[in-house]
């Protein structure tokens, strides 16, 4: 059985006071090696903050997970309104810190839980990705370790954390209201830009270069304080796919009146996002909720749902008006120029791929291609796409491997849900398992699945939905045990 924490077990004073010590000592040290009165300044302002964190962090790793996430959702919006661009390593710092905190008090916690295929598939993945090192085309060591701190590096790390420290149904219920929380804040804040316009910071951001996709026919795309307005579109659909799922489930009156209008605020902060890429998050997540509910009533409404949002987009005008449903209109047109670019695009990487069956190596496509591999041809051609990146940087034969693992953990997924008894963790599993699909899918259009703060919510939703059988018929406070499943 697993344990409760007990202040018996925790770090002693003297083990928290030599870290405090050792933190300090390094925090004074790089003060006064640092030339910048005004960087020394806010250094020193800083350091005791952080080693006060850090105290509580090593009394209970959760805190830091707690802080790891708070951290992703508001990071890029903190660089940008702050001006400041060196705050990423921060992602992996908290999150290296929060394993470190485990590692001390490895005995609180029952490893076996890793013992199962969803890690292994990690694991393989993460083996792939560091063997993509000595990729014979010479790629950029510098781009090799900015591209695998996402492909496989947060993963390895994020997993992990649902088995070992969060896995209890109490747990689960606060993902989901630590999730929807941040996303809500996140909503509030687009709307403010839509409203009220950007801060003096984010329209220099703008200026610089972020207008050339952000501002569509004079109408300015809003981005909350996420990395750009695709990330937001995708994660806004994807947050209003499970919050109406969970609308459906078996909970009181109240609660699935405050998942409808959380629904319908995420609705609308997808819609001023004008990510097109968000309504095949919806889409293809819907049609799997659909598949898995098990109900006649549900599927019914939910499929009149469907398939009368298709017809409103594909064979009316109505709402022609307004930018936000033109917008979304042109997903369904095949014709649309930015479409037929991105298929002209594929084509041109298609010649270059030709004798690349293992790709062109972690960091040649996309952003960190331009930055680290400008003088690889591949770097020049946009991916335009998370499933395109993977193919240009893994080769053929890395998408198939990938695309096999990510197929068969969704169908595990939609295996677990239909077997779960709890109608409760059911529909949860259900959500959680539809969103990653939608996650998934509108990823082709957008690289949603491998940026903060997504990707966090899709390795913990599939970390959670594996951990489901363990769940069913437990108490909220019970911790569980893959192993006691099995027996």
């Amino acid at each position: 059985m697993f344990s409760t924490f007990s202040d018996g077990d925790k770090p002693n004073l003297r083990t928290l006071l030599f870290v405090a010590f050792v933190l300090l000592s390094v925090s004074l040290i790089s003060v006064l090696t640092i030339t910048s009165l005004t960087s020394a300044f806010a250094f020193a302002l800083a350091a005791p903050i952080a080693v006060i964190i850090l105290i509580f962090v090593f009394r209970d790793p959760r805190l830091g997970f707690c802080l790891y996430l708070i951290y992703c959702f508001m990071l890029p919006g903190i660089m940008r309104n702050l001006g400041i661009s060196s705050l990423g390593p921060g992602m992996e710092i908290i999150l290296g810190v929060t394993w470190l905190s485990i590692l001390v008090q490895r005995k609180e916690y029952h490893w076996e839980n890793l013992s199962n295929d969803y890690m292994a598939l990690i694991l393989v993945w993460f083996i792939i990705s560091v063997f993509q090192v000595v990729n014979p085309t010479d790629a950029s060591i510098k781009g090799w370790l900015a591209e695998f701190r996402f492909t496989a590096l947060n993963w390895i790390m994020i997993a992990p954390l649902a088995f070992v420290l969060f896995n209890r149904k109490k747990d689960l219920n606060r993902f989901f209201l630590a999730i929807f929380s941040l996303s809500l804040l996140a909503s509030l804040y687009a709307i403010k830009q839509y409203l009220f316009g950007v801060s003096e910071m984010e329209q220099l951001w703008l200026n610089n270069g972020a207008n050339f996709t952000h501002v569509i026919f004079g109408r300015l795309r809003m981005f909350s304080f996420f990395t750009d307005a695709g990330q937001f579109g995708a994660s806004q659909a994807h947050m209003a796919l499970m919050a109406i799922i969970l609308s459906f489930g078996p909970f009181s009156r109240k609660i699935r009146f405050i998942l409808v209008l959380l629904s319908a605020i995420f609705l609308i902060g997808m819609l001023i996002s004008g990510t097109r890429g968000a309504f095949f998050t919806l889409m293809s997540g819907g049609m799997v909720w659909l598949l898995l509910t098990k109900n006649f009533k549900t599927l019914f409404i939910g499929t009149i749902m469907v398939v009368g949002f298709v017809v409103f987009l594909k064979y009316t005008s109505i709402g022609s008006s307004s930018y936000q449903i033109e917008r979304l209109r042109t997903a369904l047109d095949f014709n649309d120029l930015s479409f037929q670019a991105r298929l002209e695009n594929q084509k041109k990487l298609a010649e270059l791929m030709e004798d690349l069956p293992f790709g062109g190596g972690l960091g040649v496509s996309g952003a960190n291609g331009t930055l680290y591999n400008s003088s690889n041809p591949l770097a020049s051609i946009p991916p335009d796409s998370y499933w395109v990146k993977i193919w240009v940087m893994y080769g053929v034969v890395g998408l198939v491997i990938w695309f096999s693992i990510i197929c068969y953990i969704i169908g595990k997924c939609c295996g677990i849900s239909w077997n779960l008894r709890d109608e409760k963790l059911r529909v949860k599993i259900i959500a959680l398992t539809a969103g990653t699909v939608g996650l998934f899918v509108s990823s082709y259009g957008n690289e949603v699945m491998n940026s903060v703060p997504s990707c966090i919510v899709l390795y913990l939703s599939w970390s959670y939905v594996v951990l489901s059988p363990a769940m069913d018929g437990k108490k909220e406070d019970e911790y569980v045990s893959l192993k006691q499943k099995d027996k």
